[in-house]
């Protein structure tokens, strides 16, 4: 029987200038689309922010800065609401009623750049901090500041967001408003490639030194460590006083592809079939896919023991759930202790029961399509 989806569309919404020069990329305004709550949820706001990886020098950003990742002038100007967005309560049963803000992505720094100057010959805007100011300041306009239930969530380079920006989220309301963050795919580990090189910490070294992030990153963290190792999780969620939950695959499939096997670290393209698809992996690709594995867990380490954390570590081979309705709540979505995402994250949030739960290696678990 097939059961069709009526998707919720809801219109782009510029943000008002209340934090001077909050400005994408290209300096045109940053924007959201808001599907207003209702009913028991009307003074309930879910903020997710989405992802789109970053942008660690000026070609890079400069090509950015000509898309929706780095202009609102290209950004879609109608954008569907599903999975943890969804305003239907068979399809999100915890948070369908309450405010859902879905705030597009232009700053190419998990909104943590802070550069006052722009060079006219590239008329390149550094301002991703403002703007997660300016979109919170418009947000509290429109009636958050009266929210009994909050919750900052993302998707990768959005949920690296919901865990930089956890802390400055929850000092926005009063100590009796239920604050809480998720990440989603947002875990990125400073692991070395199959060639043995730094990486993603070279970039990430990068992009925090091209947006001036260092003065919006944790200080818990900067007091501690350079800059750049302070956009990794591993070294910034331990400190994290707002109660987090991380949902990730131990093999996420951009991690893999970008922070494992990046394409100069494999100029043959011995990786390319394995990157699209894990099956087809050799058992030689898998054993070290394993290692990126136990890596993986290392690092979620860093995330502490305390009771205020969650997280649903899957053995899928895919990256971003919880906008998806197929993978946040269906009759397919992945489970953990027969537990799908949608439920364990309602229940943690709600604390209806605690959840930290990690899978079994791949390919121990019998997994369902919505993982690959």
């Amino acid at each position: 029987m097939l059961h069709f989806v009526i998707f919720r569309y809801c219109v782009l919404q510029f943000v008002s200038c209340l934090i001077c020069f909050a400005v994408c990329l290209d300096g045109s305004p940053p924007a959201y689309h808001f599907d207003k709550g209702f009913g028991a949820g009307i003074n309930n706001w879910l903020v997710h922010i989405d992802g789109g990886a970053w942008c660690n020098n000026v070609e890079d950003c400069s090509k950015r800065r000509d898309s929706s990742y780095g202009s609102s002038k290209h950004m879609v100007k109608e954008a569907n609401f599903t999975g943890i967005l969804s305003n239907e309560q068979k399809f999100n049963p915890d948070f369908y009623d309450w405010n859902r803000v879905r705030v597009r992505y232009c700053d190419g720094a998990s909104f943590t750049g802070d550069v006052e100057a722009v060079n006219p010959e590239t008329n390149l805007h550094f301002r991703g901090a403002r703007v997660f100011e300016a979109v919170m300041e418009d947000l509290l306009a429109k009636g958050m500041k009266n929210a009994q239930n909050a919750i900052l969530t993302g998707c990768s380079a959005g949920g690296l967001t919901s865990i930089l920006h956890c802390d400055n989220f929850r000092a926005l309301f009063p100590v009796d408003t239920r604050v809480k963050c998720f990440a989603d795919a947002g875990y990125f580990v400073n692991a070395k490639d199959v060639s043995g090189e730094s990486h993603i910490e070279e970039f990430y070294k990068q992009v925090v030194a091209l947006h001036g992030s260092a003065k919006h990153l944790p200080a818990s963290c900067t007091s501690r460590l350079s800059p750049g190792l302070c956009f990794f999780p591993e070294n910034v969620a331990g400190q994290i006083k707002t109660p987090l939950f991380i949902i990730n695959s131990a093999y996420d499939s951009w991690q893999i592809s970008n922070i494992l096997v990046p394409e100069d670290a494999d100029p043959k393209g011995a990786w390319s079939s394995c990157k699209v698809d894990i099956k087809t992996c050799s058992s030689t690709q898998l054993q070290t896919m394993q290692g990126f594995r136990v890596q993986f867990l290392n690092a979620l380490a860093g995330l502490g023991n305390s009771s205020s954390r969650g997280m649903f570590v899957d053995s899928c081979y895919t990256h971003c759930r919880t906008d998806y309705q197929e993978t946040w709540f269906s009759a397919d979505s992945p489970v953990l202790d027969k537990t799908p995402i949608a439920k364990a994250v309602g229940d943690w949030y709600y604390d209806r029961s605690p959840f930290q739960k990690i899978d079994c290696p791949y390919p121990c678990n019998p997994l369902p399509e919505s993982c690959f």
